[in-house]
């Protein structure tokens, strides 16, 4: 036996009619009595459908300009009336009230005022009242009512209606879309009332996300993982479109992640070569053929099942010689058409497509019974321009070694820490990171730079606590340093470049990335 309920009664009060008379013809045509509110009335009036004004079914007119139209007992009763429950029924019948088996709204754009920049009075007004009240009390009673928030539910409710009316299970779905649907507008309201726009660290704040896909398994196959999206408009990395390739695993998105925001640090055309979430190559060139290529260079053994990252279209050169190494995923803003096809030859590659570079203002990270919140390190503080930084000691530097060292410091936010980065031509060559000490670091991006390390320029993600680190760099050839400085022994690091008559910049900020 079928547990359709069948539909005889519909209440419709609707901000957005797209779909509005279609529905209401298919309501009407299985002789379905519509009681509905305002200009909604009116729309479906104008379409030859018979509907009654809820003004006229409650006695009551609408006021306040529309503020009160629907909050009376005899919409509400019919709303929540039990109709399994014969003393619910006895109430309503008393009081000459017939319940609702129907009821479809959808609320007051809110977000979409605050988002259009509206003045204060213009939001407020935008704050739905009554529809919240019916959805939430149509919610409730899905044992015996279905509800419809959203147009897009349109055609299931359609089919539904020919059907004979929703089962108990659809209505159940209904209504915990109506609760996620009436949870994420509150949130919207709290978190534009409790907050100014500047405040990246509210008192109080909530976010909804929706699951885009599920992923194989998290860091490790024992582990379930999934990514989702913020609600709205998704932007950065989960707002791409995939071109090509296997699906996306979870490591691979943390790594796109850091690989996207790296490339983007940069203004000059930049790729980005990531592994394990740290950078084994960054290059900025005339092209992003060359920048690719400089990039590759800097760690090819380790660049090897990497993924790339460049901040302008990939041509045709990047990708045939992109095409000749094993690489995970590549991100780009857009593809030439060349480009595409020789880069789908390759099966497994993972081709994203993102045109938006925005980074999000807030960082979140889960610890034990709560969340850290912190503003997301960009390079867009004072220090982060070089005619901010001091020079603390070395003679005046080229215009080449300058650029350099602005490059290499751009590039270090990406790094994790103890971070060091050498670089030459605008391409790092030797990449130290994730050690316990600096000194460590330091020997790791010498070793990693070769012969490379002669001539090149060395920037440090936070200041140099002794000298040590410092001299491993001078004495492998390094002729410039840039790091934030502040330590109490900044005197005797800047003695030792002093002995080797090095220049060393001081910027007054650091990029450590300690996760």
């Amino acid at each position: 036996m079928s547990d359709r309920k069948k539909i005889r009664r519909a209440l419709i009060s609707v901000y957005d009619k797209t779909g509005l008379i279609e529905l209401a013809q298919a309501l009407n045509a299985q002789g379905v009595e519509i009681l509905s509110t305002g200009s909604t009335a009116k729309t479906i009036a104008a379409s030859g459908v018979a509907v009654t004004e809820v003004s006229s079914y409650t006695g009551f007119p609408e006021i306040m300009g529309g503020r009160v139209k629907t909050l009376h007992p005899r919409v509400h009763s019919g709303i929540l009336a039990d109709q399994d429950n014969p003393d619910h029924m006895r109430q309503i019948a008393e009081h000459d009230i017939d319940p609702f088996d129907l009821v479809v709204i959808n609320l007051y754009p809110f977000e979409a005022t605050i988002a259009s920049g509206a003045k204060y009075a213009e939001c407020i007004e935008q704050i739905d009242i009554g529809g919240p009240s019916m959805l939430r009390g149509a919610a409730k009673n899905h044992g015996s009512v279905a509800v419809v928030c959203q147009p897009s539910q349109y055609p299931l409710l359609l089919e539904a209606i020919t059907a004979g009316g929703f089962t108990l299970d659809e209505r159940k779905n209904l209504a915990l879309e109506v609760f996620r649907t009436t949870a994420q507008y509150d949130l919207a309201i709290a978190n534009w009332m409790g907050s100014a726009p500047e405040n990246i660290l509210p008192e109080w704040f909530g976010k909804v996300w929706t699951r885009k896909n599920e992923l194989r398994y998290g860091e490790n196959p024992h582990q379930g993982a999934a990514i989702y999206a913020e609600v709205g408009s998704p932007t950065g990395l989960v707002g791409s479109t995939q071109l090509h390739g296997k699906e996306m695993s979870f490591n691979n998105y943390t790594d796109a992640d850091a690989a996207w925001r790296a490339a983007h640090d940069h203004t000059d055309p930049c790729v980005a070569i990531i592994k394990h979430a740290n950078p084994c190559g960054i290059a900025v060139a005339a092209t992003i053929s060359l920048a690719h290529k400089a990039a590759h260079e800097c760690d090819p053994v380790s660049a090897f099942g990497g993924v790339v990252a460049a901040n302008r279209e990939v041509d045709e050169e990047m990708a045939l010689t992109l095409s000749e190494i094993f690489t995970e995923v590549v991100i780009a803003p857009s593809f030439s058409s060349s480009a595409l096809e020789i880069l789908q030859r390759k099966p497994s590659i993972r081709i994203l497509q993102c045109e938006n570079s925005e980074t999000s203002k807030q960082e979140l990270r889960p610890v034990s019974g709560g969340m850290l919140i912190q503003e997301t390190d960009l390079i867009d503080a004072p220090g982060d321009h070089f005619q901010n930084w001091t020079q603390v000691c070395g003679p005046e530097v080229a215009p080449e070694v300058l650029e350099d060292l602005a490059f290499a410091w751009k590039s270090v936010r990406a790094v994790k820490s103890n971070a060091i980065l050498l670089a030459k031509n605008g391409a790092s060559v030797g990449i130290g990171m994730g050690q316990v000490n600096r000194v460590d670091s330091a020997k790791l991006a010498v070793d990693r730079a070769g012969s490379r390390v002669a001539g090149s320029v060395a920037a440090s993600d936070a200041f140099f606590p002794f000298a040590d680190g410092l001299e491993i760099l001078l004495a492998a050839g390094v002729v410039a340093i840039v790091q934030p400085g502040g330590s109490v022994r900044d005197e005797e690091v800047i003695s030792a470049a002093k002995v080797r008559n090095i220049p060393m910049f001081f910027t007054g900020t650091r990029h450590f990335s300690h996760a």
